[in-house]
């Protein structure tokens, strides 16, 4: 029952040493298979936790049953950051099932570290910039450390440079740079070693930055240029140069610039190149007056806050004859009837147009080329003059020239000197029409027909006149007659641009059938009439109405199916629609399906039929007022497949049915009768609870019955003998009451009613007056003694039950109860007292349960 010692050697201590590489073995041990074993180890030596977690160990078998723990190099062992000790315990099992589980601590032991730079040295070599003439002072700060926390030694190599390295690793100048005399550019190798000799190196760059101190000057001679006018942009004027004295004998960055704005002339900043940037015309009025244009240019070695000189150069502009003739405007623009006769002047071009050189050789121009479809209808009189004529009359509706109105012509005007400059004329003629014809509509009468139901603002057609004028006159449609009713003046609209008819008002085919509209069509000058027919069509459109649309009655519960309701009909009629074609059906209220309207299509008339009894007994039906919203549409003639695309109306009838119940107890005191509704509750039977309840309140409630029984024939053989035994018995079947899973409600209502007929009892044997058409019910009043004991009952019975009729329809408020409760208590207060000890007994509690 022991625990076997497998792991031979631990629990035990070994030491190993930081940033140990991966594969360093800390720990031999052996592991001893259990002598009930003789297959070996199942599960090899294993690390199943450590304290503190780490992955820096794993177990590696060294042959046989040896293994030893061995570094994994993640992570590498720091004896400054990490723990100096783990605990390791490591498992081992069996092929037997035997374990073993044993402890190994590693301690880790610290190791001198040589010293490492940190910031920017400790992954780069760091560059330092000095300005030439910079005072001597510290110019760089070095930042090392020791893993030890050791205090460290800095020097520098090589030792005859200008700097020195303090003890806290601040680098210092300790004389004062040129850049054109000394050496432009220093490394220092910076060493800092710990006390136990180890150190790290690192290179620091030391470069001397020129300072700009002197003025650049230019070295270009020439002071004046020339060039002739009109030069494309980028024309290459003059190439300035310039030299740094700070640059030595090596090109030095210069930059140029022309400080005044200038828009004719632009300099290279880098190269120094002046180049053309704009036109430049001889012919403008300032270089017509001043032809030289004056540039001043500068030169900087810096482009911010730098020593510049500036240079004064004249650039000469030679006039050239570059200008061709220019008319103003350049296009024109005139109207001329059809009907103007041949050698009507049109334009005199000349005296729109002129040319602005300055020699008079070159401003001379002729006009040449007129040219342009129908160009020959037009004429050049003459090449000075320019005067553009008419060559022939033109009509716009001769098939030579369909339609066309506007005629594009080009001339040319050239300039006589070359090299022969030349600008294009554009000319745009407009023929105006004339108007010849009258409007001519398309047919001389025009006959819509359109439904009775269609939606104000519709379309219903469209007329079309047209006008033999070229281009066709714009026509103007309007309605100049007809259209009118009662109620409008005018219940149609025409468009007046597309002759498009639409409807403004409700169109009625009861009181018009046919509308004629007189419709004009008019271009602005000329008229013309049309007649237009709208044919209304008769559409369904007009609901049934039914007499009466409302009606509210009662009817006894116990109605034979198949029985007229009252002897309630409805008279429908629709004025557009066959008496035929009504459907009727009740849409809502029509609980459980007891009425129904015979027929129930096919006739004007219809009779509301009692198409299922009540049964308000088993549950069945719960409701006593029943609100019918009876729907009469208008489509028993149609079709199904028709009835989805035809028009159809509905016309509703709302009836009010309140159901009377059947009386099942009386009281004989007074002229008026009392009504006793059974009601029932039928449990959930998804309730377990509930069965359990019942039962066992039904097995206490027969016994309790039973023993009342068994009192009250004492009581009544004792004190009133009867003459025959069924009289006894009274209307309400007590054995009913034994149902163990119904709650019995009894509600008490006082009714004056006119009873007219007479029945005997088939239980009892006694006479009971009824009504004929309420079928409500009495007993007929007799002397006979047992009446005073039914009333007893029927007392008691209301009062256990006084509490328990607020939740059914038409059920009496408790006020209202209580008081008919004391009124059938004080007409039979004197039968009432020998029972009264009974009222409050257990057997009354349990039926109120």
């Amino acid at each position: 029952g022991r625990r076997t010692q497998l792991l031979k050697g631990l629990p035990a201590t070994s030491t190993v040493e930081e940033n140990a590489a991966a594969g360093v073995s800390v720990y031999s041990f052996t592991v001893a298979v259990s002598p009930l074993s003789s297959e070996g180890v199942a599960a090899a030596p294993t690390i199943v936790n450590s304290n503190p977690l780490t992955e820096a160990f794993d177990i590696k078998p060294s042959g046989g049953v040896e293994y030893m723990v061995v570094t994994t190099g993640n992570p590498v062992l720091d004896y400054e950051t990490m723990p100096k000790s783990f605990d390791l315990q490591i498992f081992v099992e069996d092929r037997n099932g035997t374990t073993d589980l044993n402890t190994l601590t590693i301690q880790v032991t610290d190791k001198n570290e040589e010293p490492v730079f940190q910031g920017n040295m400790a992954i780069q070599t760091v560059t330092i910039y000095v300005l030439e003439g910079t005072p001597p002072g510290c110019i760089y700060q070095t930042e090392a450390a020791d893993p030890e926390n050791a205090k460290l030694n800095y020097s520098w190599l090589p030792a005859q440079v200008p700097f020195l390295v303090t003890e806290s690793g601040a680098i210092f100048s300790t004389a004062e740079f040129d850049y054109e005399e000394g050496p432009r550019c220093y490394f220092l190798n910076i060493t800092v070693t710990d006390p136990g000799g180890l150190n790290s190196t690192n290179t620091v760059q030391v470069n001397i930055i020129n300072v700009n101190d002197e003025r650049p000057y230019f070295t270009t001679k020439q002071r004046i240029y020339r060039i002739p006018e009109e030069q494309s942009p980028g024309t290459h004027v003059a190439n300035i140069t310039a030299k740094d004295p700070d640059d030595g004998d090596s090109p030095g960055r210069l930059f140029f610039s022309i400080p005044s704005s200038n828009r004719y002339f632009s300099i290279n900043p880098w190269t120094g190149v002046l180049q053309v940037t704009g036109r430049i015309d001889r012919d403008d009025l300032q270089l017509w007056l001043y032809p030289n244009i004056s540039l001043s240019i500068r030169v900087e070695d810096s482009p911010r806050a730098g020593h510049y000189s500036e240079l004064q150069i004249t650039v000469i502009i030679d006039d050239i004859n570059d200008n061709s003739p220019k008319c103003t405007p350049s296009t024109f623009r005139k109207e001329v009837n059809e009907n103007a006769v041949a050698g009507t002047l049109l334009f005199h071009l000349r005296e729109f147009c002129q040319d602005i050189d300055v020699d008079p050789a070159n401003n001379q121009f002729n006009f040449t080329g007129l040219s342009g479809f129908g160009s020959n209808n037009f004429a050049l009189e003459s090449a000075v003059s320019g005067r553009v004529v008419m060559a022939e009359s033109i009509d716009l509706e001769n098939s030579a020239t369909p339609g066309l109105e506007v005629y594009s012509l080009t001339v040319r005007v050239q300039d006589v000197a070359h090299p022969d400059y030349s600008n294009t004329i554009y000319i745009y003629i407009r023929i105006k029409p004339v108007n010849e014809f009258f409007p001519v509509f398309s047919n001389l009468s025009y006959e819509f027909d359109v439904p009775e139901i269609i939606k104000v603002g519709s379309s219903i057609g469209r007329v079309k006149a047209s006008d033999k004028d070229w281009p066709p006159s714009a026509i103007i449609y309007s309605i100049v007659s007809g259209g009118g009713t009662m109620d409008y003046t005018n219940i149609f609209w025409i468009s007046p641009t597309t002759g498009d008819l639409k409807i403004l008002g409700g169109l009625d085919y009861e009181t018009a059938k046919k509308h004629i509209l007189t419709v004009q069509a008019s271009d602005q000058e000329k008229t013309a009439t049309a007649s237009v027919t709208v044919n209304v069509l008769e559409a369904n459109d007009e609901e049934p109405v039914c007499s009466p649309n409302f009606y509210s009655f009662h009817l006894p519960v116990t109605l034979a199916v198949g029985t007229n309701i009252n002897g309630f009909k409805i008279e429908c009629r629709d004025r557009d629609s066959d008496p035929r074609s009504f459907r009727y059906f009740i849409n809502e209220g029509n609980t459980n399906n007891h009425f129904t309207f015979s027929p129930s299509a096919g006739s004007n008339t219809s009779r509301l039929i009692l198409a299922s009894r009540f049964d308000y007994e088993r549950g069945l039906d719960t409701k006593w007022i029943y609100r019918l919203r009876v729907y009469i549409t208008d489509d028993n003639l149609l079709s199904a497949r028709d009835k989805a695309t035809h028009l159809i109306k509905t016309g509703t009838v709302t009836l009010s049915i309140r159901v009377i119940p059947n009386p099942t107890t009386v009281t004989t005191t007074t002229p008026s009768f009392t009504v006793v509704t059974r009601r029932e509750n039928s449990y959930s039977e998804s309730a377990w609870y509930v069965p359990f309840v019942v039962s066992l309140g039904a097995l206490l409630l027969l016994g309790l019955l039973a023993y009342l029984g068994i009192l009250l024939s004492t009581w009544v053989r004792a004190h009133c003998p009867l003459p025959a035994k069924t009289d006894s018995l009274p209307l309400v079947n007590v054995s009913e009451k034994k149902k163990p899973k119904r709650e019995v409600f009894v509600t008490m209502t006082k009714l004056n009613t006119v009873f007219d007929g007479e029945a005997r009892d088939p239980v009892t044997g006694k006479m009971y007056e009824f009504n004929s058409q309420s079928g409500a019910r009495r007993w007929k009043l007799s002397d006979e003694c047992l009446q005073p004991a039914l009333v007893r009952r029927l007392t008691s019975t209301a009062t256990d039950h006084s509490g328990q009729g607020t939740g059914r329809p038409e059920a009496p408020s408790r006020k209202e109860h209580s008081e008919k409760r004391k009124e059938l208590t004080a007409e039979t207060k004197f039968a009432a007292n020998p029972l009264a000890g009974q009222a409050e007994t257990p057997g009354q509690d349990g039926m109120r349960l």
